[in-house]
């Protein structure tokens, strides 16, 4: 890799499939070189994960700035607590630490939907928006980020409020569409009730909405009935990367 990206932050985004990274230019909130993909290992314990950060960042040795990592958890003080969709031995782990001494770099953790708030209150659909905007991401859950005048407060998890007696997520989530077969009006059905909620709880000025599904933000997002403005997200896959290179370099200064 060239000498481009040295002293930016790197961004990580750890999944349940893959873990993507790169080195990333704040100026612009984008990608300072290709992404690149390595498969997440299985069983995807922190120690076998850590290996394989250090794997991705020497492919990228022009790269010495602070680095990110998103990890779908509740993360405090840089320790997980929670592990929806992760190996369990997670929780109770202080990822910030072994990622430090398993790179060799400093390494700052931030829940992935929080990083995917960031991004796009920074960078993308919410920038220069002031006031509270809610970012949500439909996929397997629904992700949540609360960003109030461009400082995020973490670990929301607003997917987990109780609708008509249901854990949010399972029957709003784009999982839930796609196992039931709803269709969009029927899911935009649900969608409103949840953002209601999310309304009576919080009026705030903007909701943003992300995940992969947020590609076809017009099959659905007009026809969810709320009365504060929602609009799609704009950085999609870049924005858990890039969020969380942000994330990392504000926790050094």
């Amino acid at each position: 890799m060239s000498a481009k990206a040295s002293g930016v932050p790197f961004g990580i985004d750890f999944g349940g499939s893959g873990i993507k990274g790169a080195p990333v230019d704040l100026d612009r909130g984008e990608f300072a070189e290709e992404r690149v993909r390595i498969d997440t290992p299985q069983p995807s314990t922190p120690h076998a994960v850590a290996a394989v950060f250090a794997e991705l960042l020497a492919k990228f040795p022009g790269s010495e700035g602070p680095v990110g990592v998103t990890v779908p958890g509740v993360v405090v003080k840089g320790v997980v607590h929670s592990a929806a969709n992760i190996d369990k031995h997670w929780i109770g782990e202080d990822a910030d630490r072994l990622f430090t001494k398993g790179t060799g770099r400093d390494v700052h953790v931030v829940n992935d939907a929080d990083a995917a708030g960031l991004a796009e209150v920074r960078y993308g659909a919410a920038k220069g928006r002031r006031g509270l905007v809610i970012v949500t991401t439909l996929g397997t859950g629904i992700g949540s980020a609360l960003v109030y005048d461009g400082v995020l407060v973490p670990n929301s998890e607003l997917g987990h409020l109780e609708i008509d007696g249901h854990d949010a997520e399972k029957r709003a989530a784009a999982s839930a569409r796609e196992r039931e077969d709803l269709s969009w009006e029927d899911w935009a059905k649900r969608l409103t009730a949840y953002y209601r909620k999310l309304e009576d709880l919080f009026s705030p000025e903007l909701f943003v909405v992300g995940g992969g599904v947020s590609k076809k933000a017009d099959q659905f997002l007009p026809l969810v009935d709320i009365e504060t403005e929602i609009i799609p997200a704009e950085l999609r896959n870049a924005a858990g990367i890039v969020g969380a290179a942000l994330y990392a370099t504000e926790s050094e200064t």
